[in-house]
């Protein structure tokens, strides 16, 4: 390896870190996370190969790169997802706007058609001054001419005024989810620009490694979940976990298990690429289960379960900002979307820190 070549990965490590948090956005998207702390380095010795010890702080920092990628996906999924909910919301005011406008005009032309009886027959009748009246309710309350027989009229120009009011209101719901919207629109830019610069600083870090760094990087990296997952079963929680696959469940996993291989592209929901969320929404939604699109709202609206009592089928939410989110199958193991550069994939379900699990079709 070329001189210096241990310390060009060790400053690396750190400028990406710094660069990385200088570049985010200030506007918070998503449940808070500590900042992680780029690990130290041993000073660089010319000469010298990058050892274990200095790897094992690249993983460290593309792990705080990719998480933080996995919570702006989120923030940025939400945002979608909220413009999408929005732009119908507007989309159905505007349908009301003209169904309201059309019955309007058919509400004025039965006034206006009353109104021309009334002039042929001896000129403009009380009941016609009342419906043309700019102010119906003040001409009521002031003439005191209100009898039994204009029944009829008044609920003719309480229907006018009526129509008048909602169109007034829809006008305004319009105008209000226009302006959410365009909120919307600017929140998710900027968690698409913080995914994007945090993966970009995580490529950038690997891309100082040569390929049998690289080779040693994914044997670190397949350690520290094996590790993790030895952990988790030797917490002998498997021998308390039994449950059985609901109908809908096996629906879901068999949809999660078939896009195995397919890539992980953040913001996408298939079918031919997944994020964590997006596959885990699909697999339900292909069970007849609609349910949030986010991982973190997954955690915030699905029922949850204890660990001991889940089944096939039921979601693992990971970290304590639930960023991340996986499928059980069973005997330990789940299905993921795990993050930019991989596919989707079978891994150990303690092979990552568990906030929790939920359960989509309680």
């Amino acid at each position: 390896m070329g001189t210096g070549k241990r310390g060009l990965i060790a400053t690396a490590v750190t400028v990406i870190g710094a660069v990385a948090v200088l570049a985010a956005p200030a506007t918070a998207f998503a449940a808070p996370s500590p900042t992680p702390t780029p690990s130290p380095t041993a000073s660089p010795t010319p000469g010298t190969a990058v050892t274990n010890k200095d790897l094992e702080a690249v993983r460290e920092r593309l792990d705080a790169l990719y998480h933080d990628a996995a919570v702006a996906t989120d923030a940025y999924n939400a945002a979608e997802e909220k413009a999408r909910q929005q732009s119908a919301q507007i989309v159905a005011l505007a349908k009301k706007i003209v169904q309201g406008q059309e019955k309007l005009r058919r509400l004025k032309a039965r006034a206006g058609a009353a109104a021309a009886a009334q002039y042929r027959t001896n000129g403009l009748p009380d009941e016609a001054q009342l419906i043309l009246s700019d102010n119906p309710q003040e001409f009521l309350d002031a003439t005191g001419r209100v009898l039994q027989g204009q029944r009829a009229t008044k609920a003719l120009i309480a229907e006018l005024t009526q129509t008048q009011q909602d169109l007034k209101q829809y006008a305004d719901d319009a105008s209000a989810q226009w302006t959410k919207l365009e909120a919307g629109r600017k929140a998710k830019a900027a968690a698409k620009k913080k995914v994007e610069q945090q993966i970009a600083a995580a490529e950038q870090l690997e891309s100082q490694l040569e390929e049998r760094e690289k080779e040693r990087l994914a044997e670190l990296e397949e350690q520290a979940a094996h590790k993790a997952q030895s952990a988790w079963l030797d917490s002998g929680i498997l021998d308390e976990i039994d449950g059985k696959a609901s109908e809908a469940g096996k629906i879901a996993v068999r949809y999660a298990t078939t896009q195995i291989g397919k890539p992980y592209e953040w913001g996408a929901e298939g079918p031919d690429s997944y994020d964590c969320s997006g596959l885990t929404s699909q697999a339900w939604a292909s069970a007849g289960r609609p349910i949030p699109r986010t991982s973190q709202e997954q955690w915030k609206q699905l029922k949850h379960v204890d660990i001991k009592d889940m089944r096939p089928g039921d979601l693992i939410i990971y970290f304590d900002d639930a960023s991340h989110v996986a499928m059980y199958l069973g005997e330990g193991a789940i299905v993921h979307a795990p993050r930019p550069g991989r596919t989707v994939t079978l891994a150990g379900a303690g092979s990552m820190p568990i906030l929790g699990v939920v359960r989509p079709d309680a």
